[in-house]
């Protein structure tokens, strides 16, 4: 009996992952049956069970893969040195993630269906919370180093708290993905030129 290749068996796993992510997105996650994800994917239960136990372990196997490769993104973003103005380094990351970077076979419009969805499944799933939180701490990490950079630099106001420019940053960033979820597409430049709007305020009250 011949071996199965590696590689044929990570091929296999990813054109599971691939299609059961189409139709949790159409879907939503309660509302899709392993039998939904098998006609998707248009493989026998024998062959999908092999690499899957159930609806809970393909969710989870999205979920975790969705989050890493948001953080991923963010991470690649803030790798500059010195770091890019916030608008163009925000509007990056965006253009991964609704450019279809995020989960391969997945883009446009059904990226911030799916992050949404992710979000709200870590609410009742302790499990998946950790990896949200611990996710969401490396994230948070990385862009508190950038804002530290601005202010080092002297390109940002040093009076405030690294720590609360990062996280309002990356609220930015999710509230975007929440729009785009909610109320349909938006360019990303629509982002960024409403952060340089913001950053082009002093504070000082016109005379």
């Amino acid at each position: 009996m011949a071996r199965v290749s590696q590689e044929h068996l990570d091929a296999r796993r990813r054109q599971i992952l691939e299609g059961a992510t189409r139709v949790f997105v159409r879907n939503g996650f309660h509302a899709t049956s392993m039998q939904d994800v098998l006609r998707e994917v248009d493989l026998s239960a024998g062959a999908v069970y092999r690499y899957f136990s159930g609806k809970e372990e393909l969710i989870a196997a999205i979920v975790t893969e969705v989050l890493g490769a948001l953080r991923e993104a963010f991470a690649d973003a803030v790798r500059q040195n010195p770091p890019e103005p916030p608008d163009v380094l925000v509007g990056r990351v965006m253009g991964r993630v609704l450019g279809g970077e995020i989960v391969q076979g997945i883009g446009g419009e059904l990226i911030p269906r799916l992050i949404v969805q992710v979000w709200a499944e870590t609410l009742r799933n302790e499990s998946l919370a950790e990896v949200m939180r611990s996710g969401y701490a490396k994230v948070y990490a990385s862009w508190v180093e950038v804002v530290e950079a601005y202010q080092a630099a002297g390109l940002m106001r040093d009076d405030v708290p690294a720590a609360h420019v990062a996280r309002m940053m990356i609220a930015t960033a999710q509230g975007f993905v929440a729009q785009q979820a909610l109320f349909g597409h938006v360019p990303v430049e629509a982002l960024q030129n409403g952060l340089r709007g913001l950053m082009s305020m002093d504070g000082q009250k016109p005379g």
